[in-house]
């Protein structure tokens, strides 16, 4: 009997960053598992309601894409999320997978990890990531109330171990906030940096909050402290070592014995 494969992430209001972040892992999902049908979901009703007012543009939600695939009798389903960690939003998923299973028992579902999850996976995003020390590099992870926000500062430990003194990650909504790096920065001297999106898209947070010129972004604060800014507004979905990744874990659960 036939697969299916539900890609989900948090989602974009944003079609260029969609098309280059999300759509581009559907394609290759898409191609490697040929046989299987391929569905998106966001976990963001935010986003699924904006995009369908503003552009009639229509996303389901997980709940919806669990029931499309019940509609068309495939009864083995795969969900490969593109997120970041494990966090509310994974939560968010396993749940609504859990609620399907309850009224659709003779189903079979498995969720793939997220982008940071075994040790391997940090050591791969590093090297996806092409840093160097020639450029001193801050990084805008999302962060999280959850327990998982601390999942970046493994991150930076593990670029540290590499011999990379140089890359800091702040997030928006965690526990370190750009304010802690412009501390290290300073402590080490750092007159420029390149200001990069540690998310899957490169949406409204790195647009405006990151990039843009407004007093609260990251490149104004950044600037008011001395430091000289560019910018590099590119989504992690655009890197081919980052999509590895998420096929990867797809892979894991996909051909489990």
């Amino acid at each position: 009997m036939k697969k299916g494969i539900i890609v989900t992430s948090f989602g974009t209001t944003y079609e260029e960053t969609r098309i280059k972040c999300i759509e581009s892992i559907e394609n290759r999902i898409r191609e490697e598992f040929s046989e299987s049908l391929v569905l998106r979901a966001f976990t963001s009703r935010m986003v699924i309601n904006k995009l369908k007012n503003m552009d009639n543009f229509h996303v389901d939600t997980p709940s919806e894409a669990l029931a499309r695939m019940k509609e068309e009798g495939i009864k083995d389903i795969y969900i490969q999320p593109l997120l970041i960690i494990e966090g509310v939003e994974y939560e968010k998923i396993i749940r609504e997978s859990r609620d399907f299973i309850k009224e659709n028992q003779e189903f079979h579902v498995s969720i793939g990890k997220p982008l940071l999850s075994s040790g391997l996976d940090y050591e791969r995003v590093v090297e996806a990531l092409g840093i160097s020390d020639n450029e001193a590099i801050v990084f805008m992870g999302h962060g999280s109330n959850h327990e998982m926000d601390i999942s970046y500062e493994k991150l930076e430990k593990i670029i540290r171990e590499k011999g990379y003194e140089n890359t800091f990650i702040a997030t928006v909504e965690g526990e370190k906030t750009i304010e802690d790096v412009i501390i290290k920065l300073k402590e080490k001297d750092i007159q420029k940096v390149l200001l990069k999106p540690f998310m899957l898209v490169a949406g409204d947070h790195a647009k405006n909050d990151m990039a843009s010129d407004e007093d609260d972004s990251w490149k104004s604060i950044l600037e008011k402290n001395g430091i000289n800014v560019v910018t590099e507004v590119k989504g992690l979905g655009e890197i081919e070592g980052i999509q590895n990744i998420f096929i990867d874990h797809l892979k894991e659960i996909y051909f489990e014995k």
